[in-house]
């Protein structure tokens, strides 16, 4: 197996029934580990992943889909990207890390919004852009999750 199969599968992740859930629990594991050091809580370590592993996700794609086909479900880099993206700028705490895989996988399976269209993009950029989407999404109304409750405790 090449070294870009081994990313877009995230280490073969891809290859299990339900890689993409897997693949998303795995990043929400990542993502606490990240929590863990106060010096990786800086909300903006997380951005520059999210980015890094998008581009990375998009030219793997490009390069797994002569071999696996178009958007093949062993490419699960997408979940992560777009886990990643569900939890920028999300304040720490393990309920919401728990809210946003929930989310983002509604998100992403059930691909309303426009999520759909994104899949229409060429080759990896195709793969990548629903997922990301999907995680924006999750981020939303993560945000506005969190500023409602934050709201309601104060008032009570």
């Amino acid at each position: 197996m090449n070294i870009n199969k081994i990313i877009a599968s995230i280490f073969g992740i891809g290859f299990l029934k339900g890689g993409g859930t897997y693949a998303a629990i795995v990043t929400c594991g990542f993502i606490y580990l990240l929590w863990q050091s106060p010096a990786l809580q800086n909300p903006w370590y997380l951005f520059v992943i999210a980015i890094m592993i998008t581009l990375l996700g998009v030219y793997v794609s490009n390069k797994v889909e002569p071999d696996w086909g178009e958007d093949s479900s062993r490419v699960v880099i997408d979940e992560v990207a777009g886990m990643l993206i569900a939890m920028l700028f999300i304040p720490v705490n393990i309920y919401l890390l728990l809210a946003g895989l929930v989310l983002f996988r509604f998100f992403d399976i059930v691909k309303p919004l426009g999520i759909r269209k994104m899949e229409a993009l060429p080759s990896g950029t195709g793969v990548m852009m629903d997922d990301v989407l999907a995680g924006f999404y999750a981020n939303v109304l993560l945000q506005v999750g969190y500023v409602v409750w934050e709201f309601w405790k104060v008032k009570n």
